[in-house]
């Protein structure tokens, strides 16, 4: 009977142990996926104010300049080495301006379309809309194409070549979201659909980067300059890397491992924290060229 006592004793001290361990590991891993969790919408938020800020910025410069047929006022951008405006080209400025509203189109749409709750509330919305934004990012695609091989918009072949793969990447991933969508493969749809919003975008993450590497660059004491090796590098990266970090979390996500997840959550913070500072820069400028004031950088 001791016998049988100690081992019913030491049976219990095992389940009180296990059961004292067990809420601790589930409290861990909640800890690490509310971290990563909120890291993701703290990128959102993030990105959502600088695209709809952006928006703002195309429709009352380039819808504005289209309506009260005044495009000349494009070329404020020349001091940067950018004359968009072409009298002798009405064509090519009818596909700039088809580009850029297209643009403004997509921050605002696109950012609708990875709303959770638009997508439970308003179905049909999501489904119009999104066939709006597709329609929208083809004609991205195909535009960029024309401004940067036939018009000669690109500052240089190689922002011609990161332009043309960023097009690609949008025909590829707008046909993949589709496919998933068709196929009521929703989760798949998702990650799709997110990654298509990234390289829609990449014009939009090539200034903020820009901004971004200029204003950190002056905080940590560098000098930074237009002839940094950081420039033709973030010709490509300003897709790539978007596309590295959602790859990233889409994997944290689907694994056990807490410390994955944390270390995901502190890089997408890191990573929102320089893009915020992109935007705060991007903003007042764009303000600049708005008011036809003199361009300072």
């Amino acid at each position: 009977m001791e016998a049988k006592s100690e081992r019913l004793s030491s049976s219990n001290k095992e389940q009180n142990n296990t059961g004292s361990v067990q809420p601790a590991k589930k409290a861990k891993g909640t800890f690490a996926n509310t971290l990563l969790k909120y890291s993701a919408v703290f990128w959102f938020l993030a990105i959502l104010a600088g695209q709809w800020l952006f928006f703002y910025y195309i429709m009352s410069f380039y819808g504005f300049s289209v309506i009260d047929d005044n495009m000349e006022i494009w070329n404020r951008w020349e001091p940067l080495g950018s004359t968009p405006y072409d009298a002798a080209d009405a064509p090519g400025n009818f596909v700039f301006a088809a580009h850029t509203i297209g643009a403004g189109i997509v921050a605002f749409g696109g950012a609708l379309q990875l709303i959770p709750k638009v997508r439970s509330l308003a179905p049909k919305f999501h489904k119009i809309n999104g066939y709006v934004y597709l329609a929208t990012v083809l004609c991205l695609a195909f535009s960029g194409f024309y401004l940067s091989w036939v018009r000669g918009a690109s500052p240089d072949t190689l922002s011609a070549i990161g332009t043309s793969i960023n097009g690609f990447l949008i025909l590829g991933f707008a046909y993949l979201t589709v496919k998933n969508a068709r196929n009521r493969n929703i989760a798949s749809h998702r990650q799709w659909a997110i990654r298509l919003f990234l390289v829609s975008n990449a014009q939009w993450f090539l200034r903020v980067g820009v901004f971004s590497y200029m204003i950190t660059g002056t905080i940590a004491g560098a000098k930074p300059a237009f002839g940094d090796p950081f420039f033709p590098i973030w010709t490509f990266a300003c897709y790539l890397l978007p596309l590295a970090a959602a790859q990233l979390y889409f994997y944290a996500s689907g694994n056990r491992s807490r410390k994955l997840k944390v270390i995901t959550a502190a890089i997408l913070f890191v990573l929102t924290m320089l893009m915020l500072a992109g935007v705060f820069g991007l903003t007042p400028f764009l303000l600049q060229i708005m008011n036809g004031e003199t361009i300072s950088f």
